[in-house]
């Protein structure tokens, strides 16, 4: 098969479902322009799927924006740098049911059967290909180099959304519903601890997701601090770039052994999350972020296979000087000289961290609004996690922001404490992307409730046109 062929059997396998019908949403007029039923903001994996998946709800007045070029949406051509994605290959997230749009059914096209089989994980290249493949083949309605600076509410019910960019076809777009669908840091922001962050100069360090001169960094003497499968990503990457040594600062005694995300698979834990109790959602969180995620095996020993790699157990960063050329890291165990750090502490999810929703982000209801955990389970980084619906959409803290915040969803990393693995977590995909589309067909019909059930009433075209005696 070709991927010529390929793309045919999508086009005819979405034909046999009925794909492309009529909207049933009544469109709006506003003096201000066209407004569109959803913006989704974001168009990497999450985006593009939660497009594919308002398409298949009959919802077609929409339109995906991303800050990046195209092609270039995501982190995947960016600031990861794994060599394979971590999810077994074998699972399925943004094709939703349809084997053709499966990254499988692209890469068998390409390679064959003996293609799939030879590759233990998808590498993450290749991801990002298909991502594009996935866009093209259906012919999603995204605009590149947009970025979103400002969501204002109106009291019409409609978002004036505020962007910008060379890709921007005016100074705002109007929507009913908007999807964040933003990423892994879309929901807060990337966390470099203050005494980094205070005490040294920018051209000292810089966070994993940030863009790094990695061949600026050729025998030097690097640090990194974290024990998460990026800190082991980095420190391969950049010995494989030539950098000298690469050291990697780990707190635990013991690197973590066991990945929660492998159970939560097979367990129904991804699929059913949003039927438990909060007090059950609060505790399985708080649990998962005990252990998160630890480098896969292939990771690890890709890392400490490099004659200058080094890992520090035991060693959390005690005070971090400026020495001008470089920097000196203390640590219980001594201290340490080096060129450049990379700092892979992962980020913090908080609404108010979020420049765009500055205008309504003291309404919005946090997880320590709606649940106090028994003072031995509190976690402060759970608590700040925006508190959603099942089906992704924000709730307010208090009655007056119930109207401006209805019609904003959240489909990013944030949405773990409330929804599980759901959004960028291509584990969590296929089960979260119907649920976040039910959520905004949900809105739109009850937001049009009335004038949907009147001219139900009002229905009178005949269908049945036989008439007794027959004619002869």
């Amino acid at each position: 098969m070709s991927l010529e062929t390929l793309n045919e059997q999508v086009r005819m396998d979405l034909s046999c479902l009925a794909f492309g019908g009529a909207d049933w949403v009544r469109p709006l007029e506003h003096p201000e322009g066209h407004v569109y039923d959803a913006v989704i903001v974001g168009g990497g994996q999450s985006g593009l799927g939660a497009a594919f998946g308002l398409l298949r709800e009959r919802i077609s007045n929409i339109l995906v924006i991303d800050e990046n070029s195209e092609g270039m949406e995501g982190p995947w051509e960016t600031y990861a740098r794994m060599v394979t994605l971590r999810t077994p290959k074998h699972l399925t997230s943004i094709d939703l049911g349809i084997p053709s749009l499966t990254f499988r059914s692209w890469w068998v096209a390409q390679h064959g059967p003996q293609g799939w089989a030879s590759i233990d994980k998808i590498p993450r290249g290749e991801w990002m290909n298909y991502l594009r493949w996935y866009r093209r083949v259906l012919e999603l309605p995204v605009i590149n180099e947009v970025k979103l600076k400002l969501i204002e509410p109106n009291e019409d019910g409609i978002y004036r959304l505020h962007i910008a960019g060379a890709g921007a076809p005016s100074g705002q777009l109007l929507a009913r519903k908007v999807v964040l669908a933003t990423g892994i840091q879309g929901g807060g922001e990337w966390h470099v601890p203050p005494m980094i962050s205070e005490q040294l100069p920018e051209r000292l360090y810089a966070h994993t997701s940030q863009p790094i001169d990695f061949k600026a960094l050729r025998g030097k003497k690097i640090a990194i601090l974290g024990g998460g499968a990026s800190a082991f990503d980095n420190a391969s990457f950049a010995l494989s770039e030539g950098a000298a040594e690469a050291h990697v600062f780990v707190r635990r005694e013991q690197l973590p052994s066991v990945n929660p995300i492998r159970q939560m698979e097979v367990s129904g834990m991804i699929e059913r999350f949003h039927t438990l109790a909060d007090e059950d959602k609060y505790a399985v969180i708080s649990h998962f972020f005990k252990y998160n995620q630890p480098p896969t095996n292939d990771t690890f020993t890709r890392a400490a296979a490099w004659p200058g790699f080094r890992l520090h157990l035991g060693s959390p960063w005690l005070h971090v000087a400026d020495a001008g050329s470089g920097a000196v890291v203390t640590t219980p165990k001594g201290k340490y000289s080096f060129d450049f750090l990379i700092i892979s502490t992962g980020l913090l999810s908080d609404p108010g961290l979020r420049p765009e929703l500055r205008l309504v982000e003291s309404h919005i209801a946090r997880w320590a609004d709606r649940y106090q955990a028994p003072a031995e389970k509190l976690n402060p980084l759970l608590d700040a996690h925006p508190y959603l619906s099942p089906g992704f959409a924000l709730q307010s803290r208090d009655r007056e922001g119930a109207k401006l915040l209805h019609g904003l969803f959240v489909f990013n990393y944030s949405a773990l404490a409330s929804c599980g693995l759901s959004a960028s977590a291509i584990s969590g995909m296929k089960n979260a992307i119907p649920r976040l589309a039910s959520g905004v067909a949900d809105q739109l019909f009850s937001d049009d409730r009335e004038i949907i059930l009147q001219s139900f009433f009002n229905y009178n075209d005949a269908e049945f046109t036989g008439a007794w005696p027959l004619e002869v």
